[in-house]
């Protein structure tokens, strides 16, 4: 049986989709992302010449601000299709309260992986990527159909998060070098950060939900 996209899924799909279009049909795509991209460098307690940069979205929101914000129309349609994929199954098992909790969660997570490994980028984040990678996290933990079992003391359902961390982290090294020749370019961190979040908060979210149900 087809499971229909959930309230949160078609939202987000459209508040997206919408602030892209009148990003790109007012011509302010320089604008949105120097004003409200995620800049590593802010988070280091760097401040950015006002004068260059004028007003911009207190840093601590960036990473939400800057998961509404895309470079392109393949940008934003890639991220839209795997947030349709996805996202309508995970708000399904996890509620919408709780999917909204890893699609945020995911977006801070996938900010500050970034600035773990380029703190003093100057270089705006944007996308959706890392919020999505989260919902993507926690799809791959509830809808992985093989079993898994324990490694000596190690939990089956902990064996299961780190072969999925593991085979993500791999992915996004290949798309990082097939995308560009190297890692430039692309925020594979920011991914690896937000699915990793979404692997670690679905569990015990789940468990949270049928207690209190």
């Amino acid at each position: 049986m087809q499971i229909p996209a959930g309230k949160l899924t078609n939202w987000l799909i459209i508040a997206n989709v919408v602030i892209f279009l009148l990003v790109w049909v007012f011509g302010w795509q320089q604008e949105a992302f120097l004003r409200g991209g995620m800049f590593p460098v802010r988070f280091s307690g760097d401040s950015l010449d006002p004068a260059a940069y004028g007003w911009m979205v207190p840093a601590w929101l960036t990473p939400l601000s800057s998961a509404f914000l895309h470079s392109g129309l393949l940008h934003l349609s890639f991220n839209m299709l795997m947030l349709l994929f996805c996202g309508r199954f995970v708000e399904q098992a996890m509620g919408v309260q709780l999917t909204a909790l890893i699609y945020v969660a995911g977006a801070y997570a996938a900010a500050f992986a970034q600035y773990a490994v380029d703190s003093d980028s100057l270089v705006p984040m944007v996308g959706a990527s890392g919020a999505i990678s989260a919902l993507l996290g926690s799809y791959a933990l509830l809808f992985a159909r093989n079993r898994v079992d324990p490694v000596g003391p190690i939990p089956g359902h902990i064996v299961r998060i780190v072969w999925l961390t593991l085979a993500w982290v791999g992915i996004q090294l290949m798309i990082g070098v097939a995308a560009s020749g190297g890692l430039q370019g692309i925020a594979i961190f920011a991914h690896i950060g937000g699915f990793v979040a979404g692997l670690l908060l679905t569990r015990p979210l789940l468990r949270w939900r049928f207690r209190n149900a």
